[in-house]
């Protein structure tokens, strides 16, 4: 993930930009669960992860082709699911929203019903572990606390 997250940043870098990108997979005993190919490979995913506890990684890449410059972190959080029946899991995946998350839930919408515990970053379950993207950008030179936000 730590290079597919470096390979998405160079894909698009251009001189005079700062570009970030990252890529999560989920891990459960072993075995990679990213996307779900279809509705039926995400039932598969949701009905192996029901009741157990897995891992999420997420690499996150920071280039500046102006400079050369470029920074990486892995960020893991364990995250322990709750039992999902079958008519729950169908359910979920009839939502559509597990059709793109690595291991075919997100815990920032309807997935979040069925989390029982994180132990890390919640951000990195996301899918973007905002402490480590913060200290990449310090590792490269920039404070993102000294950004203004425009009053609304």
């Amino acid at each position: 993930m730590l290079r597919l997250a470096r390979e998405k940043a160079a894909a698009v870098a251009r001189a005079g930009e700062l570009v970030l990108a990252a890529d999560t997979i989920v891990v459960l005993a072993g075995e990679i669960l990213g996307k779900p190919s279809d509705a039926a490979d995400g039932r598969r995913m949701l009905a192996a992860l029901s009741g157990r506890e897995h891992t999420v990684f997420s690499g996150v890449a920071l280039v500046e082709p102006a400079r050369a410059a470029h920074a990486a972190a892995v960020v893991d959080s364990r995250v322990v699911m709750a039992a999902m029946s079958d008519e729950e899991i169908a359910w979920y995946v009839a939502t559509g929203e597990p059709a793109d998350k690595a291991g075919a839930y997100g815990i920032q919408g309807f997935g979040a019903l069925f989390v029982e515990e994180v132990r890390g970053n919640y951000t990195n379950v996301v899918g973007l572990p905002l402490p480590a993207v913060r200290r990449l950008f310090g590792e490269m030179g920039y404070d993102l606390t000294g950004f203004s936000v425009a009053p609304t």
